[in-house]
């Protein structure tokens, strides 16, 4: 091989390396969303539940709202 088809070659590896890096990364933070929705959507569940379960209790909508963290709309829609 001569010097520049050995540069080229380093540099081909070397980009090769940078793309595969890059996705690795792209991966691993797409994972991380993942999970992280998924427990956002868990946390929403239990909480429609509760609201749910205080609603059929007859709790005020008012009431259920504050202590769920949901809001007025989101309890009467239940």
């Amino acid at each position: 091989m001569t010097e520049e088809e050995r540069e080229l070659y380093h540099s081909d590896v070397k980009a090769k390396s940078d793309w595969n890096a890059g996705i690795r990364y792209a991966e691993k933070k797409a994972a991380e969303q993942a999970r992280l929705e998924g427990k956002l959507e868990g946390k929403l569940e239990g909480k429609l539940e509760i609201a749910i379960n205080l609603k059929k209790e007859g709790v005020s909508v008012e009431l259920i709202a504050k202590s769920t963290g949901l809001s007025i709309e989101e309890v009467e829609q239940l």
